[in-house]
């Protein structure tokens, strides 16, 4: 993953982004849910956030950098709101643009 360009950089987002999504959804919620703390949440969620405004603001500018198609940015804005989704999206579209 070269994190010298939009892409790079965009791909590396998206891996922390959806290792984010995952400890919210399978160590903070069940954390506030079945422990009785509510600030695993806050903070996950927080940093989550962050990371998906980050996700989005990344994916508009490899857009116009890459030229990539209406039908991928929404497909890759869709899968970031599915568990597991931007690592399937960077095996099999992120990757393979950045090598070719």
């Amino acid at each position: 993953m070269n994190i010298s360009t939009h892409l790079g950089r965009f791909r590396l987002i998206a891996l922390i982004e959806g290792i984010s999504f995952l400890l919210l959804l399978f160590i903070a919620m069940p954390m506030k849910y079945w422990a009785g703390m509510p600030q695993a949440v806050a903070v996950a969620g927080m940093a989550h956030g962050v990371l998906f405004i980050a996700y989005m603001l990344f994916l508009i500018l490899v857009k116009e950098d890459q030229s990539w198609s209406f039908s991928l940015v929404f497909k890759s804005a869709l899968v970031s709101l599915l568990p597991f989704g931007t690592f399937y999206a960077d095996k099999h579209w992120w990757s393979p643009v950045q090598k070719g």
